[in-house]
């Protein structure tokens, strides 16, 4: 096989295991949502349970790319594709600790009343999610334009975020609802802001993969 198609098909496996890891973290996120929401203890034990899965997803990520770095030798792109792929995978392997952390909240609210509907919540876990399914689809698909999108898309997101903490506080001192359920749902927005923060480091990282540096102003 010629040296470059080896290349090429190494890339093309470690994109792959970047989607599959994605979308597990992304579907964590989202289901330890549902079982805050539906005070699901069951769901949200088995993602707590199932953290090592994605930790042994980055180790395996990793493992990959040093195999890359060692034989391939890469320079100029692929060099700092390597660079990047390694710093984004530490990036979605938190995003499955945040997820960890938003289904322990479950066990927590159980006893507790929502304060107020949850609409603005699950609202929150979708537009952070969605982040990271568009950073990763930027970075695989060399799109910079997407990735300057969803990083602008972060502001959205703080200013959700705002609000929902503001409210939450707000209702924590009033008499009739339930100050400690109060405060843990302006924790779980703070997780799901972190969440989009980390989409928007992968947006830094695929930027840096195609230019060489990180400039995100067009």
């Amino acid at each position: 096989m010629a040296p470059r198609i080896k290349m090429n098909d190494e890339l093309i496996a470690i994109n792959d295991k970047i989607e599959v890891i994605t979308g597990r973290v992304q579907d964590d996120v989202k289901k330890a949502v549902q079982s805050i929401v539906d005070r699901d203890g069951d769901l949200a034990r088995s993602i707590i349970d199932g953290g090592d899965d994605v930790d042994d997803m980055e180790d395996e990520i990793n493992e990959a790319c040093f195999r890359f770095l060692a034989t391939q030798a890469p320079v100029a792109r692929d060099l700092r594709y390597c660079i990047s792929i390694m710093k984004m995978v530490r990036d979605i392997e938190r995003i499955g600790d945040h997820s960890e952390d938003l289904a322990k909240f479950t066990l927590r609210l159980v006893g507790h009343d929502d304060p107020k509907e949850l609409i603005d919540i699950p609202r929150m876990a979708d537009m952070s999610t969605g982040m990271v399914h568009n950073a990763i689809k930027a970075f695989i698909n060399r799109d910079l334009r997407l990735a300057r999108k969803v990083w602008k898309a972060d502001e959205e997101v703080d200013e959700l975020y705002r609000t929902i903490y503001e409210e939450e506080i707000a209702l924590a001192d009033q008499i009739s609802t339930d100050t400690e359920a109060c405060i843990m749902f302006a924790f779980i927005a703070a997780h799901l802001e972190r969440v989009a923060d980390y989409a928007t480091n992968i947006c830094e990282e695929a930027v840096f993969y195609l230019e060489g540096e990180y400039m995100m102003e067009d």
